[in-house]
């Protein structure tokens, strides 16, 4: 079977992935946890998390019908490096959800017209219109991270959006705009694995791209860019919440509790909810580098 990139990720595991990370993977089981940081030693058993999971999606139901009933406007963002879990939440979030009023926003490459614009206009036009949840797969902080570690964007361009970042989200917040900033980190043996994983599975070698590959490279890079962006833009009214990703499963979970916790909808069951695992999921302080 060929390998995308010409095997890219597999000769970076090979040849230049530092010594502690080749050997995290190469001697951890399937369920085994890789980061010596992440609060659990394994990954939470598939029969707790499908049972709590089936609990969860009813809740998100009751909510999605009163968002639809009050006209409530809720935007999320998910960033974090590549492989960290951010497409896999969001479907677990939309998965039993009416998805015209729960929409993935994953925009790509600004085309010649977008670049000329106002930077954050390509956004402003997904935004939620009363009734709607929409789920952001990536969003404007690709010029906080993304585009300075690929230089595709200059430094005066980088200083501007986080000079506009905070009073542009203050503005969505205080015009009624219910605003998450979720931040899914994993740990660089974890999102390797993950990708190799990837590379072999044709099945999942569309979710690669060149520039997965590359930022293997620049962990570096992209470790003092989020911690930037964290600093920069993590305020009172549009905070980010940290979820360490290492479990796929803890990530879910967490995430969609976070979010059913802040609304007092009709019929809520705050014990089916169960209570967050704040290990998992908390401010920028549990964020791990």
């Amino acid at each position: 079977m060929d390998l995308p990139f010409d095997g890219a990720i597999s000769a970076f595991y090979k040849n230049d992935a530092p010594d502690a990370v080749r050997e995290a993977i190469k001697s951890a089981d399937k369920d085994d946890i890789l980061s010596p940081a992440y609060p659990h030693d394994t990954r939470l058993s598939r029969k707790k998390y499908e049972r709590e999971m089936a609990a969860l999606q009813i809740e998100l139901v009751k909510l999605q019908a009163w968002v639809r009933e009050t006209g409530t406007r809720i935007a999320m963002v998910f960033e974090g490096r590549d492989a960290a879990g951010k497409g896999g939440t969001i479907g677990r979030f939309r998965m039993n959800l009416n998805p015209r009023a729960a929409r993935v926003i994953a925009l790509s490459k600004p085309s010649d017209t977008e670049m000329s614009q106002w930077y954050f206009q390509r956004y402003i036009k997904h935004l939620p219109a009363a009734g709607d949840m929409i789920f952001f797969d990536r969003s404007w902080y690709n010029r906080g991270v993304v585009e300075p570690v690929f230089g595709f964007c200059t430094p005066a361009q980088n200083a501007r959006f986080f000079t506009q970042v905070q009073p542009f989200e203050r503005m969505l917040v205080e015009d009624g705009v219910h605003l998450f900033k979720f931040w899914l980190n994993v740990g660089r043996a974890e999102q390797l694995r993950r990708m190799l994983k990837r590379e072999s599975d044709p099945l999942k070698q569309w979710k690669l791209s060149g520039i997965d590959v590359k930022g293997l490279h620049l962990w570096d890079e992209y470790t003092a860019a989020i911690q930037d962006t964290l600093t920069r833009s993590h305020t009172d009214h549009a905070p980010w919440t940290i979820v360490r990703s290492d479990d796929k499963r803890r990530a879910r979970l967490n995430a969609i509790r976070h979010v059913l916790h802040r609304f007092d909808y009709t019929h809520k069951d705050a014990d089916a909810i169960g209570a967050i695992d704040t290990a998992v999921l908390g401010g920028p302080d549990i964020w791990d580098a």
